[in-house]
């Protein structure tokens, strides 16, 4: 993956997960939303509904990455091993 660099797991993130169908990915720096949707729609084979991003003052950016109703963001965690 490209622009896709690690899933966060933290407790807030798990819980947005089962909350808001939402996962929480740290992404390259340069990576805009369009790029970042294609690339998770591409390797996980669902429709992504909305991108949200927080650039941090730590030098890193976050993709608040929601997910269509029809796929569940819990199916992910478990592949990725969150959850």
């Amino acid at each position: 993956m490209e622009y896709l660099l690690y899933p966060i797991a933290t407790e807030k993130a798990v819980n947005m997960i089962e909350r808001d169908n939402m996962i929480t990915y740290v992404v390259d720096m340069r990576a805009t939303k369009p790029q970042i949707k294609k690339e998770f729609e591409n390797e996980f084979k669902v429709k992504v509904k909305k991108i949200g991003m927080l650039r941090s003052t730590k030098n890193f950016k976050k993709a608040f990455i929601t997910i269509e109703r029809t796929s569940k963001a819990s199916d992910i965690a478990l592949r990725l091993k969150l959850i």
